[in-house]
């Protein structure tokens, strides 16, 4: 099955590389019109992006594989990207991740069954006054400990915040 894009991330897409020198330069944000309308990229969806961008799938491919924030498999409503770097990690990173993988009953890297929650590490989000913190959708949240976890995951669980990608 040939890798296609539906006509509004086309219209999007185009209307971004418009904005950029060239297709390269608008490689990232096309992504993340084609992840926020599909939920991840596959492999077809990167395939359509080199397509539409005239750009080596190799380079698209690159581009997804380096960036954390591109999922190559489906993720959950709420993508918790915990922050484990330096500042986050001497302040108790590790034991937020381990409140979040204890409460959802899943590892980092995975999702819950009920499609709820993802569980990402991320090596630095760029709050280290804040640390330890995480980010879902765009939402951050600061100063975490586990018990404040607690009251996230449920507040998330009430009011979902998914990537939103315009």
């Amino acid at each position: 099955m040939p890798p296609t894009l539906s006509a509004q991330a086309k219209q999007k897409i185009d209307a971004t590389v418009a904005r950029y020198p060239n297709a390269q330069a608008a490689c990232l944000p096309a992504l993340h019109v084609v992840q926020g309308e599909l939920g991840h990229l596959s492999d077809e969806a990167i395939q359509a992006v080199a397509q539409h961008l005239d750009l080596p799938v190799a380079h698209v491919y690159g581009v997804v594989t380096f960036y954390t924030m591109f999922h190559r498999d489906k993720v959950g409503k709420n993508v918790l990207m915990v922050c484990t770097n330096v500042s986050c990690m001497l302040r108790g990173a590790y034991d937020v991740l381990a409140r979040i993988e204890q409460k959802l009953g899943v590892k980092r890297g995975q999702t819950t069954p009920d499609g709820m929650f993802t569980i990402v590490e991320e090596e630095c989000l760029a709050a280290c006054a804040n640390a330890p913190m995480m980010v879902c959708g765009t939402g951050y949240y600061l100063d975490l400990t586990p018990d404040k976890v607690d009251r996230i995951l449920d507040e998330l669980r009430r009011q979902p915040r998914p990537e939103v990608v315009d």
